[in-house]
């Protein structure tokens, strides 16, 4: 089996980070490029992309599988059904310290060539080779300059009335 022929390392990557965030007590927040494959909130879409806790508190049923992030999680005190595809996933890191790995942005591509390719790795899964020149051989920088170092701001929802928990003895 050669390059071409094998499975995309992006699946194996996220939960490889996935696991080390939790081992080591951290958050793990997941950003993901936002099309029509993407089943999110789009009410917390902002420029394309949003990000999301992927944490064992933050989600129910998830399923960090080759193909698909799966999980159930509430937004704004709404249950929602979330399903990610791997590759748009661009970056999986620890909310707390910012450390992880992002991934290659998926290249825009003419409706249908994705799925023309069935059976094929998608080039949107492949990781350019080193010394590759270009937009893919970009550095994704996580960290927004106006925050306070070593404090990423996490995603904010819409304004309006907070919900508030009562209480009950």
């Amino acid at each position: 089996m050669n390059a071409l022929e094998s499975t995309s390392t992006r699946p194996y990557l996220i939960r490889a980070l996935y696991d080390w965030c939790t081992d080591n007590g951290f958050t793990p927040y997941v950003a993901v490029l936002v099309d029509d494959t993407v089943q999110v909130p789009r009410e917390y879409v902002k420029n394309g992309e949003i990000v999301l806790n992927i944490s064992f508190d933050a989600t129910s049923s998830l399923k960090l599988g080759n193909e698909f992030i799966e999980f159930k999680a509430r937004f704004a005190g709404t249950a929602r059904e979330i399903m990610v595809p791997v590759n748009r996933v661009i970056a999986i890191y620890a909310r707390e310290n910012g450390q992880g790995m992002a991934f290659p942005v998926p290249v825009a591509s003419s409706p249908g060539e994705e799925t023309a390719s069935a059976g094929k790795p998608s080039p949107l899964t492949s990781v350019p080779a080193a010394g590759t020149h270009g937009e893919e051989g970009k550095v994704v920088q996580l960290v927004n300059p106006e925050a306070p170092p070593g404090e990423p701001e996490p995603p904010r929802p819409p304004s309006g009335p907070r919900p508030a928990l009562k209480r009950v003895k």
